[in-house]
């Protein structure tokens, strides 16, 4: 699971998170030159990019910090902490044929296959598939790994029984109209599709799991994308919104039905901080939408 960063414009230099680590993206900001932030859209290729060089950046210090809570064969939906052995979004896994997208280090794939699924991991990030190779071998698990942009997916068509994707890919593409039409393609007709993504409803506050981050600073309906860049104006980290309306309607362009739309509450107990997740808003409102579909028309 690779959480976004940010969701409504956390700016380098700015003062941290309330129960933040100031100092959670430092190495990788600087690493990638990063000065500040621009209000303007980015395109597939340059937002690419960006992807693959902040995660690579990041990997290290992403895993540092949230490999314990992930775990190395664990399939964690979201920072609520639900889970695909309690939720069994997938259905049943066993014998199945099943593709993560955005796949991290790959703990969910490990958890698929320790469960009887064929899984394959996709990410775009090769920083990130070198801490699953390495959680291959502590593990024992051979999950198959491929490096690729998810608006181009590798994989024949109509090969998969299933996808999913845990806060990978989605969030970070320029075009989610072209993941989605991938997936179909790849997807057996009656495939099931499921992701999760920060509740777009978040996009309206601050980067902030404290009270700051009660307070509406963004339109819910400007979709520009938060983007972060060099004293060049290169973007180093791209990072998209899409309302729940577009979510569906891309969905629904693409061939898939969405059946279920699930938004965790925060559950009793749970004190864990990640990002902009905390109890204090957790308790008010959501934090993550997983969508549960099925490939309906291919």
């Amino acid at each position: 699971m690779s959480t976004p960063r940010s969701a409504t414009g956390e700016s380098p230099g700015t003062p941290p998170a309330t129960g933040a680590d100031p100092h959670r993206h430092q190495d990788a900001e600087q690493a990638l030159g990063t000065t500040g932030t621009a209000h303007r859209q980015v395109g597939s290729a340059e937002a690419a990019a960006a992807g693959i060089a902040w995660w690579d950046a990041d990997a290290d210090d992403y895993h540092a910090t949230h490999g314990g809570f992930l775990g190395d064969e664990d399939f964690v939906w979201c920072p609520e902490g639900l889970r695909e052995a309690d939720a069994r979004l997938l259905g049943e896994v066993a014998g199945a044929r099943v593709l993560e997208v955005g796949a991290g280090s790959a703990p969910c794939a490990r958890w698929l296959i320790r469960n009887g699924a064929d899984a394959v991991a996709l990410d775009i990030s090769g920083g990130m598939l070198r801490h699953a190779r390495a959680a291959n071998e502590r593990t024992g698990v051979p999950v198959p790994l491929v490096q690729a942009n998810a608006e181009y997916l590798p994989i024949a068509d109509a090969s998969m029984d299933a996808a999913c994707s845990a806060f990978g890919a989605v969030p970070f593409v320029a075009s989610v109209e072209a993941v989605f039409g991938e997936v179909a393609r790849v997807l057996r007709p009656g495939g099931r599709w499921v992701f999760a993504v920060t509740h777009p409803m978040r996009w309206i506050f601050p980067d902030d799991p404290g009270p700051l981050g009660l307070t509406v600073t963004q339109p819910y309906f400007d979709r520009t994308p938060y983007v972060e860049v060099d004293e060049t104006g290169r973007a180093t980290y791209v990072e998209y919104h899409r309302t729940l309306g577009d979510y569906v309607r891309a969905l629904t362009a693409a061939g898939l039905v969405l059946d279920e739309l699930l938004e965790p509450e925060w559950p009793p107990g749970h004190d864990r901080i990640w990002g902009q997740w905390s109890p204090l808003r957790g308790r008010l409102f959501p934090g993550t939408a997983i969508f549960r579909c099925t490939n309906g028309t291919r």
